[in-house]
């Protein structure tokens, strides 16, 4: 009962930050199965698997706040599952370790870049941008094979190509459903394995997480939105860097 009480605890609260910036759950909670040690393609596995659920009910709820472009939504959901299917083979079959300290290094850069912006106007562009399908296999295979990032990524990348933080947390969120779904489904066809009460917990916490999150996401201000979407991409990403070190 303690251990799913912990991962519930880190579903909910790992939701409640992807939620409100549109980043991070996959990140946490990868980040707490390592700590608990799980190997890296099981700990992605569970991650995605309960994903399935948490960005279903995060998904919901942005749309139900008008939080999304569905151009963006629908070029970002095929680049994504495409580049997830691909990262969840290659990480099923090699160590992805190897890969963060570089996928670190790049969103520590987009996480500055973000601070920065914060110092100018906040942006109003809702127009997609012409590279969102690149993008999308990129954050995907990132995701898939980091256990975690397509939040970190995408989102971070959009924001500072000048982009409005609400529709891209929203936008970025409801695609992410269709990235889990590609990247659970290749894990189960590979590894055929589900701790089961892993998956519970992070599934419960986050689905209960997933309203409030989408909340705050409308709630917040543009600028002080980015700057917190700055501010944890730069811990996490340094985080990964000094764990590397």
């Amino acid at each position: 009962m303690d251990e799913l009480l912990a991962f519930l605890a880190i579903g909910f609260f790992a939701q409640l930050i992807d939620g409100a910036l549109g980043m991070a759950f996959g990140l946490l909670s990868t980040t707490a199965l390592l700590t608990l040690g799980l190997a890296p393609a099981n700990a992605s596995a569970m991650v995605h698997t309960a994903e399935i659920f948490t960005t279903g009910a995060s998904a919901v709820s942005h749309v139900m706040h008008k939080n999304f472009n569905r151009r963006l939504v629908i070029e970002l959901s095929l680049a994504g599952s495409l580049g997830a299917i691909i990262g969840a083979h290659v990480l099923s079959n090699i160590d992805g370790r190897m890969m963060r300290p570089f996928v670190a290094a790049y969103l520590f850069v987009l996480g500055l870049s973000i601070l920065l912006r914060t110092l100018r106007a906040p942006p109003e562009s809702d127009t997609p941008p012409t590279f969102a399908m690149p993008l999308g296999i990129v954050g995907g295979f990132l995701d898939a094979i980091g256990g975690g990032g397509w939040g970190a990524t995408v989102t971070t990348t959009l924001l500072g190509s000048g982009h409005a933080p609400r529709m891209v947390v929203g936008s970025v969120n409801t695609a992410e459903l269709f990235v889990a779904v590609a990247a659970a489904s290749t894990f189960f066809i590979e590894l055929r394995l589900v701790p089961i009460q892993a998956l519970i917990g992070l599934t419960v916490g986050g689905v209960l997480a997933a309203p409030l999150g989408a909340y705050l996401a409308r709630r917040i201000p543009a600028r002080p939105l980015m700057a917190a979407i700055g501010l944890v991409v730069v811990c996490l990403a340094g985080l990964q860097i000094a764990a590397s070190a």
